[in-house]
């Protein structure tokens, strides 16, 4: 099967993955920022998104999709090297008109792995994983107290600090990857391919700032600068 056999097959998956991603992290960010406005409203969509068949069959397709586009990641970075040969190793310039992420797309991957499985931690583990094995107060919070989590993540200046840095990563590796799978996938002319790139700057800048301002407010109301909700 081509989608699995060739590279152009492979950059497809990849393509349709990450769009499938960035999609989630759109619903993801507006889901957060409700915290910011109201607690009742961020509990109540966290007591939706619990140990419900579908939260959970979503769980398991988003998972699906990270793996795959990971894998996928890495087999393309292994055959890129692999045909290179020696010769990757007498390129002493940078080539030019190349994104700094564009040449570090695989490194700010595995940073975005890392900080998944963080994330993960903090979260999904003490609340999704804590109902799904009947474990009514795992980590001193009820599991649907989302808000109370996001207090104690973000009221530490050293996870706030990793969180930030994760964000960071995310927003190199989709600037890039957006209009890069736009390309890939054939949306693009020559009169497109530019308005697509700064589409996606601009698209994946909104998102991530999203999770920034959440962090970021948190952090400050911990410090008393936020009137408590």
């Amino acid at each position: 099967m081509w989608l699995i056999n060739s590279s152009v097959g492979k950059k497809v998956v990849m393509s349709v993955t990450g769009i499938s991603l960035i999609l989630f992290l759109t619903f993801h960010g507006c889901m957060n920022v409700a915290a910011i406005f109201s607690k009742e409203a961020y509990n109540t969509i966290c007591e939706l998104l619990g140990a419900n068949w579908y939260a959970l069959v979503a769980t398991l397709a988003l998972a699906a999709l990270a793996v795959i586009h990971f894998v996928y990641a890495l087999i393309l970075t292994l055959q890129n090297k692999k045909a290179r040969g020696n010769n990757r190793y007498y390129v002493t310039n940078k080539p030019d008109k190349v994104e700094w992420a564009s040449q570090n797309m695989f490194v700010l991957g595995l940073i975005i792995v890392i900080g998944i499985l963080i994330h993960l931690k903090d979260f999904w583990y003490n609340m999704m994983f804590a109902e799904v094995i009947g474990q009514p107060y795992m980590g001193g919070h009820a599991p649907t107290d989302g808000y109370a989590y996001i207090q104690d993540v973000f009221g530490n200046p050293v996870f706030v600090g990793l969180y930030i840095v994760w964000f960071l990563a995310i927003w190199f590796h989709l600037t890039h990857g957006f209009w890069s799978a736009i390309q890939t996938l054939g949306w693009n002319g020559h009169i497109w391919f530019k308005r697509w790139r700064i589409i996606g700057t601009i698209y994946v800048t909104l998102i991530m700032l999203l999770f920034v301002a959440v962090a970021l407010f948190f952090y400050l109301q911990s410090l008393g600068c936020c009137c408590c909700l």
